[in-house]
């Protein structure tokens, strides 16, 4: 029997591969590049590789120098991998025109990189040369970001060079004197402060390693080994699949970066399995959109935008981390409570042992993957740069994988997660090139100041206000905007006002960043859950709401870190037990509440009760602490009275 359920699990499995290939072609911008122009791109992506790990350990140029290379190297990519159209340009090759957009691109970046020092030491008195390269290099940005990441990055940073160019002519709340061509040309081009400003700063340090140790993470088998590791620890359990998929979609999520990537590659083995064993379709795809999104902000590899968090607030990269490992072990411990108790009301069982890969020999067959992973915190504690541990992370796993024979990176294996490493980090370099030019209209202009002062006005200095005014614009932004891009342009604007209004810094960034991450499960443009429920073959309106539903604490427990800081492991350490604590609790009775299921089906005055104590569990304090556990002990009678009574009714008690 046991042989019998292996055979229909790799059955399952490979229908789910197959589902995932198509989701993904639907998601997928870039062309299928055919013939020995294949060979062409596979040297500059390796080659970038090669670069930015050898920048890492050596840093051999001034900042310019290295952002110019960085952007040279991956606008080349983009030109040559994204199509101007999908329905007009050559699908299998680049066309003449990608070919011109190419070598004009990657020209400038030359020019930049060759007269970097002459640039720097103009001090504003620049050539026409120099305006008409600016211009055409902020057209080549726009243009990037709109073949990679779709049209709504370039429409936004559109929308803030008229903002430059047309400042007398505003509302007097917004109004500013004007700036001429020449000066935001050179600006916004030519200087550290535009599109070589601290995002693209940020993605050629550190982004770009990240996402290649990824790559050679999954390429060593590491992304099989989390997978299989928690299925072989929860599978067994009520509702294992479920469970399974959102333990390894956390661990997944720390090598991804990619909500609808992360949701892909795990949910063709997840979202199978829980049809199976009897979820339904729409909340198999839920679950595996909900963690995978939720991936973006486990630490210790959190999403791109964290490296902007700790480059903006001018700290470690590490208390970034320290500061997230609550919250996001709060959202995933709700997601994984809220399929448990799906699981009790629907009396789905798990899967038996015999059917699962034994823990200790997935263990012992992987054990060698935490390497790596372990050195990366170690160094990272030890106040090492991002860039120089995940340099020693990446050789660490490469020499590690040699432990294993069914693990050994072979020359290929390596040259392919190079390549994919580089092409996967291009969407994140074009969206932070052109929030370079947000970033540096906002700076030229003094907006960041008029706008958290018409925050603060329109909340009236209230925090309370100021809160969902902010949680709203990120949703909206973040629904066409990548989060990264996202984070930058909502944390210019919107950070100071909150800081203002008394929220700690790092409080207030992530804050925004949880927000940013939110979108991909937010209805109606919730495109990881789309991804889930291509694969599920579920309404994916359906399963969006599903999977907003899922991820309910994690709209929650960015207000619970700003109203109790200790969430964020600030403040005595007995407070931040106590908060963990009672939060956790909270965050438990949340689950039950929104599932309608504590020990079994809730009435709807349990129910409620089990959302009001939720509530008042989350915020801090001892009266709130107090009634909200006494709430919870007249549920926790009712329910236990109401299965004593079903179980004398039935006879088996």
């Amino acid at each position: 029997m046991g042989e019998e359920i292996r055979k229909q699990v790799a059955e399952d499995e490979q229908e789910g591969l197959v589902k995932a290939k198509e989701v993904m072609g639907r998601f997928e911008k870039k062309r299928e590049i055919q013939g020995p122009m294949r060979y062409g791109i596979a040297i500059i992506a390796v080659s970038a590789s090669l670069y930015h790990l050898l920048y890492a350990y050596f840093h051999p140029f001034f900042a310019l120098d290295h952002r110019a290379i960085h952007w040279g190297l991956m606008s080349s990519l983009i030109f040559l991998l994204y199509p101007f159209s999908k329905s007009l340009s050559p699908k299998k090759r680049p066309s003449l025109f990608d070919f011109i957009f190419w070598l004009i691109s990657a020209g400038i970046c030359i020019w930049i990189f060759i007269y970097s020092f002459d640039i720097m030491h103009r001090a504003g008195k620049f050539l026409d040369v120099d305006v008409i390269i600016g211009v055409i290099l902020i057209i080549l940005v726009l243009e990037a970001a709109r073949r990679s990441t779709g049209w709504p990055v370039p429409l936004v940073a559109i929308a803030f060079l008229f903002y430059t160019f047309f400042g007398p002519y505003l509302p007097e709340i917004l109004i500013h004197k004007g700036y001429s061509l020449k000066r935001t040309a050179t600006y916004l081009a030519l200087s550290t402060d535009g599109v070589f400003g601290v995002p693209i700063g940020v993605s050629a340090n550190f982004i770009f390693l990240f996402i290649l140790y990824g790559a050679i993470l999954q390429k060593s088998g590491a992304g099989k080994f989390f997978t299989d590791l928690a299925f072989s620890v929860t599978g067994w359990t009520r509702g294992g699949p479920a469970k399974a998929a959102v333990v390894s979609s956390c661990f997944f999520g720390m090598i991804s970066g990619s909500s609808v990537a992360n949701t892909v590659t795990t949910g063709a083995f997840t979202i199978p399995l829980m049809k199976k064993t009897g979820y339904p379709p729409h909340f198999a795809g839920a679950v595996e959109a909900s963690a995978s999104t939720m991936g973006q902000i486990m630490p210790p590899v959190m999403g791109a935008a964290a490296f902007l968090i700790a480059e903006f607030l001018g700290i470690p990269y590490i208390k970034v981390c320290i500061a997230a490992a609550i919250p996001a072990a709060l959202s995933f411990f709700a997601v994984f409570m809220q399929v448990h108790f799906k699981a009790v009301m629907m009396g789905i069982k798990g899967i038996p042992r015999a059917d699962l890969p034994s823990i200790k020999a997935t263990f012992w067959g992987g054990w060698h993957h935490l390497i790596s992973l372990t050195l990366l915190v170690y160094f990272l504690i030890l106040n090492f740069s991002p860039e120089r541990a995940v340099f020693w992370a990446i050789l660490a796993t490469i020499v590690c994988s040699y432990i294993r024979k069914h693990t050994r990176m072979s020359l290929r294996d390596i040259f392919e997660a190079f390549k994919d490493g580089a092409i996967g980090s291009v969407e994140v370099a074009a969206a932070c090139a052109a929030a370079g030019i947000i970033i540096g209209s906002i700076t030229m202009t003094g907006l960041g100041l008029k706008f958290s002062s018409l925050i603060a006005d329109l909340s009236g200095g209230s925090l309370l206000l100021a809160l969902p005014f902010t949680m709203i614009a990120c949703l909206a932004l973040g629904m066409g905007v990548p989060t990264t891009a996202q984070y930058i342009i909502i944390s210019a604007l919107v950070a100071p006002a909150l800081i203002k209004l008394g929220v700690v810094a790092i409080a207030a960034h992530l804050f925004i960043f949880y927000f940013g991450t939110r979108a991909d499960i937010t209805p109606p443009v919730a495109l990881a859950a789309y991804a889930g429920a291509g694969i599920a073959g579920s309404n994916p309106m359906k399963t969006g709401i599903t999977a907003f539903q899922l991820g309910i604490a994690g709209y929650i427990v960015p207000f619970m870190f700003i109203y109790g800081p200790e969430l964020l492991i600030m403040g005595p350490a007995h407070k931040v037990i106590l908060a963990t604590l009672t939060a956790t609790f909270g965050v438990y009775c949340l689950a039950a509440g929104v599932q309608n299921c504590l020990f079994m089906k809730t009435t709807y005055y349990e129910r409620i009760l089990l959302l009001i104590t939720s509530f008042l569990l989350i915020k801090p304090g001892l009266i709130t602490d107090l009634a909200g556990l006494a709430l919870f002990g007249t549920v926790y009678w009712s329910q236990t009275l109401r299965r004593r009574r079903k179980r004398m009714e039935e006879g088996t008690l």
